[in-house]
């Protein structure tokens, strides 16, 4: 007997069953327990879906507990299916492209390909948490561009500090090896995007030292917002592709 996740063709039908097995529990019906105990793994085993997915989905680790939390919060069916529809919008807005940017997708593929220590697993927590957490969302932006500089690094057998190098430092070195310091080029044009790319890279440092959640902060720190947040990983992913696809083509033509 085929499982449901063998029967469902890709995640909307896979977001769209659970939240049926949520709306069935909540108004009397039956659902096998396997299938929702499958699809709740599925989607809080994901980085990208993990905070979207209804709090009571992530509370409830059968649904006996789901039954018990819904049956007190609303008496009647049609409050509890009004309110699973709504709990469930974030998720099924996400996976159908509503809440994220073409670039995401693009840039994702990218780093399942090039993964091979964590550098997709640090994107898909810079993108989980641009919304619901700006300040990790600053940090893991500034991490994934520390984890690319350091795997081509290595991949290229360049000496540095691995325990304490500043962003600007490391950077430097990974464009100095791929031939992508301006002071490597004569044309102007690339010099100047050249030395734009190196602005962004240690404003992104700076950013992450900032508002960041990295280091302890007093009372009047700056709070960073949503859209803070999805500047710093949409440079952060914007660069870390670009240093990736010039190493890789480099690599291709040696």
């Amino acid at each position: 007997m085929a499982s449901v996740m063998e029967e469902l063709l890709d995640d909307s039908e896979k977001a769209e069953h659970l939240q049926l097995i949520m709306i069935s529990t909540a108004t009397n019906g039956t659902t096998p327990a396997d299938d929702y105990a499958e699809l709740r793994n599925y989607f809080l085993d994901n980085p990208l879906y993990k905070s979207l997915v209804p709090s009571f989905v992530r509370k409830s680790r059968s649904l006996d507990q789901f039954w018990q939390f819904i049956k007190s919060k609303f008496p009647s069916y049609a409050e509890r299916r009004t309110y699973i529809w709504a709990e469930f919008t974030p998720l099924l807005d996400f996976i159908e492209g509503k809440n994220r940017a073409p670039a995401d997708e693009v840039i994702t593929d990218a780093f399942k390909s090039f993964d091979t220590d964590g550098v997709h697993a640090v994107w898909a927590k810079a993108l989980e948490r641009k919304l619901t957490d700006p300040d990790g969302a600053i940090t893991s932006a500034r991490t994934l561009l520390e984890t690319v500089c350091k795997h081509i690094l290595d991949d290229m057998n360049v000496p540095y500090n691995n325990k304490n190098i500043e962003m600007s430092e490391l950077y430097k070195l990974v464009s100095k090896e791929l031939n992508l310091s301006s002071d490597q080029h004569s044309e102007s044009i690339f010099k100047q995007i050249l030395g734009g790319c190196s602005a962004v890279v240690n404003g992104l440092g700076t950013l992450r030292n900032r508002l960041g959640d990295a280091h302890g902060k007093n009372r009047a720190a700056v709070k960073p917002s949503p859209r803070h947040a999805e500047l710093a990983v949409n440079l952060s992913g914007s660069m870390a592709l670009f240093l990736i696809s010039t190493w890789q083509h480099r690599k291709d033509a040696d």
